[in-house]
């Protein structure tokens, strides 16, 4: 009967370990290929053997902890001990005997359980191990902000193991004094043996300290993370009456566990602890909660600005700090400049690359004119500049990636063996128009093929934003490379992407990690064939990098030799700066400290750090040593294309609209508050005004890519400022913003849409237009600064009922108080 039992318990055990350990296994030794293939090994085992070394440690402690304290609750004889009859048939049991039997499988569960718990931060503690000094302190405490960031993380983590271990254990003791008879409760009274009173006495005030640990270690910084006031960070109530209250509520903490050892040696354990307890509770709920909050309602809130003006200047100064908004540069416009044409002329560059081409049209139309096949699909359109025979050109250009869904027939060879890849791009000028109203395209067809300067030689996309699904290359199935006439043209993979088959057990392997028999048993794919896996460009970076956080657009860029490489913008973040405003996510910190380049062809990943001033990037460049590379080593012809990122600068902008005041009175009266120009547009849509243009900046004396917002005062419509992201050369990374005086009205987007809808003659071309069988599209209202002038640009595109191909009919200009429409 018992080795029934045995053999029933190890065969589930086997069967446990095969349904959850193998997948586990499968996918860890596959990844594994993955890193090493990818040349980012260090990654993955840095990541491995800290969780292996972290678990272990802190399972390893905490069994040892279990395990000693419940022998030591066991120790001696049980005069009376609990002794349970089943049943006739089954001998009674001595329960004391069993539950010391029990004592190692318990803590060993237990132990291991904490340690696969603790194992998942793994990257908090390597950030303490490696931790990299902001030389910047706090206003309060005087600490570094490294200390908030790095190691508050990992005091928190400790502490709460400590806790833990203390709480577990008591209420694992608590049951065996109590069937050992050490521990008898008969109603209200409550009888201990003397070691064993001792050995709760212990626990118990260990959990005190962990709690005093806890409030000063933990709770008392985080007071710099508080909401309580018109700010993030400490208030004056946090800092008058709680800051004490949290300190005094740890001194009774640190007293409640010399009350609880004093309680176990006068053998009145239960009423000391009640005491401690009671204590802590009433500090908590007096000092900690109410107090505070009456403060805050009675004394602050009727003179909150004078109270809270130091807290408001830390605000202000932390969040600009945080968000790389100290540095903006500010200059002043006068707003009365007169634009002549000896402007324009100067400025050509400036009106050469005016754009006319929005997204959303452009990208319809691309997908009109060019997919040429339905398995090709165009998902996005990519902002960039080139120099083109001479001239620097703003351009559009949208990659042609392969959307195996799209596939007429979908079998196993035709997704991953041969149609494996899209091909090259279309790439056209932001202000070039046909005569039938379509894009001039400067790339386009297949193969591609170029009219200007700029070359093709390597068009396969094997990645891409688009490209999600494994693929299997260089195997007997040729791949199809591109439609030809009434053929198609196939190819053979040259690359050195992907994950080597080799072997029968790689292969196994690979077919478990998929769920595809076939993969198994195909004749096609063999020791020389390779696997390509993570192929989406954010996947493949979320990968290589787990701990970076992504930009939303990764963009598409031609090298000079014609091949074809993609940069997603990478970010350091965190939510744990003091006194900093955070986003919807709590993130208040966030650098732009790496480009990721990945090549679409070979799939390679190159990280560069461009900011190696952020002290988060030295700390990950510290815990993964080799996998950063210097931007000096970036190549001359892809730094020419990295652009200041999307995202950071929609929240620098968003929280500028605030943060440009830095005065605590006019901050907190939001006396100059400004605000993004308010449109209707598409829930999700980007916001039309925050765009890429070719430009030459008021006061420099070359045109160059920026990204530009403008900005009006809060519930007004004139133009208030503009602030710009500089991306070329030396320049990188620079946020200027040009202001208007306040005395003085500039037309803003608003006030310009409305006497574009007034003007008589536009009014009626667009209500000819908009007539049944087609359909008017108002393209995004550009801010074209020129000198210290403003020109405002709206594209007019018709679309045929039912069509999908948008057609550039009119261009509305206005200045000033002139509004224009020409074919032009």
């Amino acid at each position: 009967m018992k080795t029934r039992i045995v053999l029933l318990a190890i065969g589930f055990a086997v069967f446990l370990f095969v349904v959850s350990g193998v997948p586990t296994f499968v996918n860890l030794v596959t990844d594994w290929y993955w890193y090493q293939a990818l040349g980012f090994d260090s990654v993955f085992l840095t990541e491995l053997l800290s969780k292996v070394w972290l678990g272990a440690a802190v399972a390893g402690v905490a069994f040892v902890f279990f395990f000693v304290n419940l022998r030591l609750a066991q120790r001696g004889l049980v005069p009376n001990p609990v002794v349970l009859n089943v049943g006739p048939k089954v001998p009674a049991f001595n329960v004391t005997h069993v539950l010391r039997r029990l004592s190692l499988p318990i803590a060993l569960l237990l132990g291991l359980l904490m340690g696969l718990s603790a194992s998942g931060s793994w990257l908090t503690v390597q950030r303490f191990l490696h931790r990299t000094p902001f030389g910047v302190a706090d206003p309060i405490f005087g600490r570094d902000v490294g200390y908030y960031i790095f190691s508050l993380p990992a005091l928190s983590a400790g502490i709460g193991l400590f806790i833990a271990l203390a709480v577990l254990t008591l209420f694992m003791t608590v049951p065996v004094y109590l069937m050992r008879g050490d521990l008898i409760v008969r109603g209200r009274h409550i009888t201990t043996e003397r070691s064993a009173e001792m050995h709760l006495a212990v626990l118990i005030a260990m959990v005190f300290v962990g709690v005093a640990l806890n409030v000063f270690f933990v709770r008392i910084p985080s007071l710099l993370y508080s909401q309580t006031g018109p700010l993030f960070g400490a208030s004056y109530s946090d800092l008058k009456v709680e800051l004490p209250a949290l300190y005094l509520a740890a001194a009774v903490a640190v007293v409640g566990a010399g009350l609880v050892l004093w309680g176990a040696r006068v053998h009145n354990l239960l009423r000391y602890t009640i005491t401690g307890v009671l204590a802590y509770v009433a500090v908590s709920i007096v000092g900690v909660a109410l107090l505070p909050a009456a403060v805050q309602k009675l004394l602050v809130l009727p003179n909150e600005l004078a109270r809270e003006a130091p807290q408001l200047e830390h605000h202000i100064q932390a969040t600009r700090e945080a968000w790389g908004l100290a540095d903006v540069a500010t200059r002043d416009l006068t707003g009365e400049a007169t634009l002549t044409l000896e402007d324009i002329q100067a400025n050509r560059a400036t009106i050469d690359n005016v754009r006319l081409w929005d997204r959303g049209p452009l990208l319809q139309t691309f997908g009109q004119l060019q997919e040429i096949r339905t398995y090709y699909d165009f998902v996005s359109v990519d902002d960039d500049r080139y120099w083109i025979d001479g001239a620097y050109r703003q351009v559009l250009l949208s990659p042609r990636e392969l959307n195996s869904a799209s596939l007429p027939t979908r079998t196993f060879i035709n997704e991953r063996l041969t149609f494996t890849h899209g091909m090259g791009l279309t790439l056209s000028p932001v202000n070039q128009v046909t005569a039938e109203g379509l894009p001039v395209l400067y790339i386009k067809d297949l193969p591609p093929s170029s009219s200007v300067s700029l070359s093709i030689t390597r068009p396969e996309i094997y990645y891409g934003e688009l490209s999600n699904d494994y693929v299997f290359v260089r195997t007997e199935q040729p791949e199809f490379d591109y439609p030809s006439g009434e053929g198609n043209v196939f190819t053979t993979y040259e690359g050195t992407g992907g994950v080597p088959v080799r072997s029968f057990l790689r292969r196994l392997l690979l077919s478990l990690r998929f769920g595809s028999k076939d993969v198994f048993f195909s004749q096609d794919i063999n020791a020389d064939s390779r696997v390509l896996f993570h192929r989406s460009i954010r996947e493949r970076a979320v990968n290589a990098l787990p701990f970076l956080r992504l930009d939303s657009d990764p963009y598409i860029m031609i090298t000079d030799d014609g091949r074809l490489k993609w940069i997603q913008d990478a970010y350091t973040s965190s939510t744990l700066y003091p006194y900093a405003r955070p986003i919807a996510d709590r993130t208040n910190y966030m650098r732009n400290s790496v480009k990721i380049v990945i090549d679409a062809y070979d799939g390679d990943v190159r990280a560069y750090v461009v900011n190696s001033d952020d002290p988060l990037i030295q700390t990950y460049e510290a815990i993964f040593p080799g996998v950063f590379l210097p931007f000096e080593d970036m190549p001359a012809d892809i730094r020419a294309h990295i652009r200041y990122p999307e995202d950071l600068f929609a929240v620098q902008t968003e929280l500028y609209t605030t943060f440009h005041m830095d005065e605590p009175d006019v901050f907190y009266q939001t006396e100059d508050e400004w605000q993004i120009p308010v449109v209707s547009r598409r829930e999700g849509a980007r916001d039309p005004f925050r765009r890429h243009i070719v430009m030459r900046l008021p006061g420099e004396e070359q045109e160059e890519f920026i990204f530009m917002t403008p900005f009006t005062p809060r519930q007004k419509d004139n133009l208030a400022a503009w602030m710009v992201a500089r991306s070329d050369g030396d320049h990188y990374g620079e946020l200027v913003v040009y202001r208007f005086p306040r005395q003085s009205l500039v037309f803003g987007p608003t006030q310009v849409v409305n006497r574009m809808n007034q003007d008589t003659e536009i009014s009626r071309q667009i209500s000819l237009w908009d007539q049944r069988g087609s359909e008017v599209i108002r393209g995004n209202l550009l801010v074209i600064p020129v000198r210290e002038s403003l020109i405002f640009v709206q594209p007019l595109y018709l679309r045929a009922e039912g069509g999908r191909i948008p057609e550039l009919k009119r261009v509305i200009v206005a200045y000033q108080n002139q509004v224009a429409m020409e074919e032009t």
